[in-house]
């Protein structure tokens, strides 16, 4: 576990490398059972001229998994690195479960067809922050949920979530009566799927003292039960100074690692 000053993750989060020209490509659909579905399940795609075999970045989108929209930072389109947007279905128009069925059936839909862009399904990554955090979470560890699309769960390269909820997470709770500050962890929660041969994983949170109703402290919980289960490569970073709203800091640790793990 590592904590990262303030002025050395402004200092990393300012610098941008110049890159490749990037376009995207909108709106592409990755399901379409109903009205709603076929409004929400789509993915952007930012690509650049040449693009073949290169690292993807799967990117989900925070919000309690009650609101907010697809989008890809533009702080991850550089490198040479293929980005996706994900949009999903939200609580409560669909149950919890639901939605991270939309996360694997996107990721499952990425796989499938990411090399029309110049992607490889051999380099895939998956991000998000905050309920897109635990999206990743979710779909990287509990391995049934690719495993429905056809896709083995260790085939990710790696699972970064920006400050996701470990526990089972709080629009879950609310749904079931408890309170957002009533922990609980259960099929639910990324924490119940621990499992040692899991993908390559960078847990990132802001500030402790800062963080959302103890963000830091799950993850904290997360690295040290993967720890336990035999994972040999998980890392957790802690953001001094930031909040919840900590991804300036992250994105540079998000592009190291996807570099990192390609030179392996």
């Amino acid at each position: 576990m590592k904590r990262v000053y303030l002025l050395l993750s402004f200092l990393m989060a300012t610098f941008v490398a110049v890159g490749a020209e990037y376009k995207i490509e909108r709106d592409l659909q990755y399901r379409s059972d109903d009205d709603y579905s076929k409004k929400m399940c789509r993915v952007d795609i930012a690509t650049f001229e040449g693009a073949k075999d290169a690292p993807v970045i799967v990117w989900f989108h925070g919000g309690g998994l009650t609101g907010g929209g697809k989008h890809i930072p533009h702080e991850i389109m550089r490198d040479g690195v293929v980005c996706v947007g994900v949009g999903y279905r939200f609580s409560p128009h669909v149950s919890v479960s639901q939605i991270v069925d939309d996360a694997a059936c996107a990721i499952a839909w990425v796989f499938d067809n990411i090399e029309k862009f110049g992607g490889s399904a051999d380099k895939i990554y998956l991000s998000g922050h905050s309920a897109g955090g635990y999206l990743v979470s979710m779909v990287g560890l509990e391995k049934c949920r690719l495993d429905k699309y056809g896709i083995d769960a260790n085939r990710v390269k790696g699972i970064i979530p920006f400050s996701g909820q470990m526990i089972t997470h709080f629009e879950e709770r609310r749904v079931r009566g408890m309170s957002d500050k009533l922990p609980l962890i259960d099929t639910m929660a990324p924490l119940y799927h621990v499992r040692g041969d899991a993908a390559p994983i960078l847990l990132l949170t802001g500030d402790r003292e800062n963080e959302m109703l103890g963000r830091y402290e799950e993850n904290a919980y997360m690295y040290r039960m993967l720890r336990l289960v035999g994972h040999k490569d998980v890392t957790l970073y802690e953001f001094d100074g930031y909040g919840h709203d900590m991804c300036l800091p992250g994105y540079p640790m998000l592009m190291r690692f996807v570099h990192e793990h390609e030179k392996r």
